[in-house]
């Protein structure tokens, strides 16, 4: 295994860092207080169009896509870029076109996706003109295994038939959002991995109902567009709508969650430096009992467990991105579950020892710590939450010492 950068990562990790410095970290102010002034709470933002279009004109526009639709780096020349803009995750994924759901829906699109499908979502989505949304989770059923979901897609004539009720739908409230991809049963008769389809539904279609916005953690994430509760109620959509054949939805599910959750990670770690400078810089420039706080044994002790944590969770990362560049997704398994439990717990018990160096400048608006310790937190729920990915990585490697079956 070899992380070390190539020049490609390099100079673009240098034309990154510029951009950040000269333009997304002193646009941060900027930005909130847009948010507070916006009579639409889930509507963009000026600071954050004129971002991104500066961003695209760098060359700092979908480098989270491989192939031909993306910039075509791999998942390791992403990372490092990916942890930059994790240092200001509520503006910087936004304004380089790298943000959730949108990724996840262009890569399902350009795998899944027909021509037609490209033509008329996928492009958009590309060049940053619409905003998009992924309908999977339930309230009434436990989502953490997706055989449950409730919604039904019925075959009717040319067309399908959407019935169901979806929560925290990301996206969703955003008044730009086009379309949802929907993941939903038309066979509940067939083997359960085979019950499932995703099907794509334009937003202005009858019967879709956006309920109202999901808070998380008090918060309402509307400058990423939002949760939402969305009802489909008798959603007709044409037949060819379908992604790929019936009963492919949970593996399109997985293959779409894979490169998501390590994404998040990435960013995470970018997250964790972040509340690492930050703590750094309060404890050094403030005094308690007659010296800096940083002198503090327990703070020193926070601080260097600290470094030990993201020093181990980059790595693993970095092991996964490689892994998944070599030997694909389905090979990188056990790693990409192994860093999904790691890094959302890992970073949110590093932010908290930040908010807590901050006092109560931690929890409060002049920092970010708070948001920052939100979305991790948040994340540990996000993509499966820990106990089913430990729950699957502990039978797997209990099945190496199991008897073999005839």
């Amino acid at each position: 295994m070899d992380f070390a950068f190539d020049a490609e990562t390099d100079e673009l990790r240098s034309r990154l860092e510029a951009f950040m410095d000269e333009h997304v970290y002193p646009a941060e102010p900027v930005f909130e207080q847009q948010l507070a002034e916006r009579d639409d709470p889930w509507s963009s933002v000026p600071i954050v169009e004129d971002l991104k279009t500066e961003a695209r004109s760098r060359g700092l526009w979908n480098l989270f896509l491989p192939g031909e639709h993306g910039a075509g780096l791999t998942n390791l020349q992403y990372a490092p870029l990916a942890e930059i803009t994790g240092r200001s995750p509520q503006l910087a994924p936004t304004v380089l076109n790298c943000a959730a759901p949108d990724t996840g829906n262009m890569e399902v699109l350009a795998m899944f996706g027909s021509p037609k499908h490209h033509e008329q979502w996928l492009r958009p989505l590309l060049d940053g003109e619409i905003r998009s949304a992924f309908a999977m989770t339930e309230p009434d059923v436990a989502s953490s295994d997706a055989r449950n979901i409730e919604t039904k897609i019925v075959r009717d004539g040319d067309s399908y038939v959407i019935s169901g009720r979806k929560w925290y739908i990301s996206g969703a409230m955003n008044p730009n959002c086009r379309i949802f991809i929907v993941m939903g049963k038309t066979d509940p008769d067939a083997e359960p991995h085979r019950q499932q389809s995703m099907i794509l539904v334009p937003r202005d279609t009858p019967g879709v109902q956006v309920k109202r916005g999901m808070n998380v953690f008090g918060y309402t994430d509307g400058d990423h567009g939002g949760h939402a509760e969305v009802v489909f109620d008798d959603v007709r959509v044409p037949a060819e709508n379908l992604l790929q054949e019936e009963g492919s939805g949970f593996a399109i599910a997985q293959a779409r969650l894979g490169p998501g959750r390590i994404h998040h990670c990435m960013r995470l770690i970018g997250m964790a430096e972040r509340g690492i400078e930050l703590m750094c810089r309060r404890t050094i420039s403030r005094t308690a009992f007659g010296k800096p706080i940083a002198q503090q044994g327990v703070v020193q002790d926070w601080i260097a467990e600290s470094r030990v944590r993201v020093e181990q969770l980059r790595l693993l990362v970095l092991k996964t991105a490689w892994l998944m560049d070599t030997v694909g997704n389905q090979g990188a398994h056990t790693e990409i579950q192994s860093i999904k439990i790691a890094t959302p717990a890992s970073v949110e018990w590093i932010l908290d020892k930040a908010i807590q160096a901050h006092g109560a400048g931690g929890v409060s608006q002049d920092f970010p710590l708070a948001g920052l310790w939100a979305a991790a937190r948040m994340l540990r729920l996000a993509d499966g939450p820990d106990e089913v990915h430990k729950r699957s990585l502990a039978r797997r490697e209990l099945k190496k010492y199991l008897p073999e079956r005839k």
